[in-house]
């Protein structure tokens, strides 16, 4: 069988050396709206689902790995989700550097690496220095909305984001409109945890 061609399409690919400082949405969207960032998009399943539904918000994608930040940006591209862009980066420096105060509406981070050897804990996305650029980068009343599979990894979450609590409030977790019946994040990795029979954990957090 055939290699599939994968395209890249122009009008959803952000490269990062035409990225200069801090972001300006305006300039990337070519309109004002609220801005919602996937950290680790992967095939770009979620953002292509959550697009259609959400017309009126911009989304933007950050993935590191090769293969599936292009994967992610030919699947946006014939699926005609124009509120889409998707870079590939280092999701932790990008956010730092790149991203203005008070302009992000929610983070979506689902099944981020547990990296479950403790020598490789410090590369977990979730650590205090992280979670403080998230809040930087909210709105006032801005979300972050989480899933993992891994029971080890969510206890170090919840303890990371007790940390925060003068800044952050408990909230709901919102089902990401691609989930479906019991799904909770109806991403592909999901899917895969679920027919393993997986338990999938949330959090949520509101900015105060």
């Amino acid at each position: 069988m055939a290699k599939k061609q994968l395209k890249e399409y122009q009008n959803v690919a952000l490269r990062p050396e035409d990225v200069r400082g801090r972001i300006d949405f305006f300039d990337v969207f070519g309109r004002k709206n609220a801005v919602h960032i996937e950290i680790g998009s992967g095939r770009g399943t979620f953002l292509v689902n959550q697009a259609k539904i959400f017309p009126r918000i911009n989304f933007l994608g950050i993935e590191w790995a090769n293969k599936y930040y292009k994967y992610a940006v030919d699947r946006t591209g014939r699926q005609m989700a124009e509120n889409v862009r998707i870079i590939r980066t280092e999701a932790a420096s990008f956010i730092a550097n790149s991203i203005n105060d008070g302009t992000v509406e929610c983070f979506h981070i689902y099944f981020p690496d547990p990296w479950p050897k403790r020598r490789h804990h410090k590369r977990r996305f979730i650590c205090a220095d992280n979670v403080l650029q998230l809040i930087r980068c909210l709105e006032k009343n801005g979300r972050i909305n989480i899933t993992t599979d891994h029971a080890e990894y969510f206890q170090w979450m919840q303890r990371v984001f007790e940390g925060f609590g003068g800044k952050l409030s408990a909230a709901e977790f919102v089902r990401p409109a691609g989930a479906n019946g019991d799904e909770l994040a109806g991403t592909n990795y999901e899917r895969k945890y679920r027919r393993e029979n997986r338990r999938i954990y949330t959090l949520a957090f509101k900015r105060n």
